[in-house]
């Protein structure tokens, strides 16, 4: 087991303190009572295998809303899209996305157990393994049409229609993910397991990044959406619907 401190190892040991500065004094008596005292013996729940595959889903959302707030911009007035954006983005998808998230975690310990629980879920493996694969082109795709200062009139509607096709396939992937083959592959093992398959997988985290490459992935992704103006959440928030 690691000794080095690290994000599990902070939540799973995370110091209680003593509220000191809001102590009360129990009517009647001078004793000194902790306001904070019945908390004393909480921890915190530490990340699991399954929840660190779904926030990882997370940050992977957000850049596909990238892609998806791009669509309109590179169909009404491609000179104003920012290349320089769209292409971190599409960095940010390839070297956490891809290489580390999909090849690393999902390609090599979850996809070959869920295959060998039936012909349904190995079905549903290699569809998803084959969605990675074109997703991967995709990317090729995005980084070279936008390794410029702008991204050219000529690319405008194929980019628009790559982006808009990958992002509903990526959304319908993710979300099979979540709801049938995390839950498919959890089932295996024990809660001592998955504890020890979590370490595992930060320990290839730490390989990659040489750091928490979840940490560092959500600064660049919140980046990015200050960048576009797509950081406040509230501007995504619809009017009411019509009054029946």
């Amino acid at each position: 087991m690691k000794t080095d401190l690290n994000r599990r190892d902070i939540l799973r040991n995370a110091a209680m303190l003593a509220a000191a500065s809001t102590a009360v004094i129990a009517p009647g008596s001078w004793l000194v009572l902790p306001a904070s005292a019945a908390k004393t013996d909480e921890k915190e729940p530490e990340v699991t295998a399954t929840e660190d595959l779904m926030r990882e889903h997370g940050v992977i959302r957000r850049a596909l809303l990238v892609y998806f707030e791009t669509v309109p911009r590179l169909r009404q007035n491609p000179a104003g899209v920012d290349p320089v954006a769209l292409r971190q983005t599409a960095q940010l998808f390839r070297t956490f996305g891809e290489d580390y998230h999909e090849k690393m975690l999902e390609e090599q310990h979850i996809f070959p157990l869920v295959r060998k629980q039936g012909a349904e879920l190995e079905r549903y493996a290699n569809i998803l393994t084959a969605q990675h694969n074109r997703g991967r082109e995709v990317t090729d795709y995005v980084l070279a049409v936008t390794n410029g200062s702008k991204i050219s009139a000529a690319h405008a509607e194929p980019l628009a229609k790559v982006l808009e096709t990958f992002v509903l396939m990526y959304e319908n992937h993710a979300a099979r993910e979540d709801t049938i083959i995390f839950p498919a592959w959890k089932k295996n093992f024990s809660n001592k397991q998955l504890d020890e398959i979590s370490d595992q997988f930060e320990d290839i985290e730490h390989k990659m990044f040489g750091k928490d490459g979840f940490e560092d992935a959500e600064k660049k992704i919140s980046n990015i959406e200050g960048v576009l103006g797509l950081a406040d959440l509230a501007q995504f928030t619809p009017p009411p619907p019509p009054k029946v």
